[in-house]
């Protein structure tokens, strides 16, 4: 049985290799972070999209595979970009999320009340 918490209408876009403009290291460490603390809070995104650059964050090797598998135990959905994927030869390396394509992404944005960019 899954702990589900409140879930709101927010969608989270992740871009980047993680969290911010700075060196990798730094980024993951603040990804992290942040990911630590949005499990810990009362209320959890609907969706967390990922693309660009940021599906690394999904596949083998990632610092945070373990905070966003406990974030999809809690019911929050991880869209994963399949053209992403094949760009950065990724596709058979995904370790948490569900592989979708930009309409996945478009229709999360669309239902979503708010939508933040990291």
């Amino acid at each position: 049985m899954t702990n589900q918490q409140p879930k709101i209408d927010t969608v989270i876009l992740v871009t980047n290799n993680g969290m911010g403009q700075a060196d990798e290291a730094l980024q993951h460490k603040l990804f992290q972070t942040y990911l630590k603390l949005l499990d810990d809070s009362h209320t959890l995104p609907a969706v967390i999209c990922f693309y660009t650059e940021g599906i690394k964050l999904v596949t083998t090797g990632s610092p945070v595979i373990a905070e966003l598998k406990a974030l999809e135990a809690k019911g929050v959905h991880l869209v994963i970009c399949s053209t992403c994927l094949n760009h950065y030869n990724l596709q058979d390396q995904v370790e948490v999320g569900i592989v979708g394509g930009m309409t996945d992404i478009i229709e999360a944005q669309w239902r979503a009340g708010k939508v933040i960019t990291l």
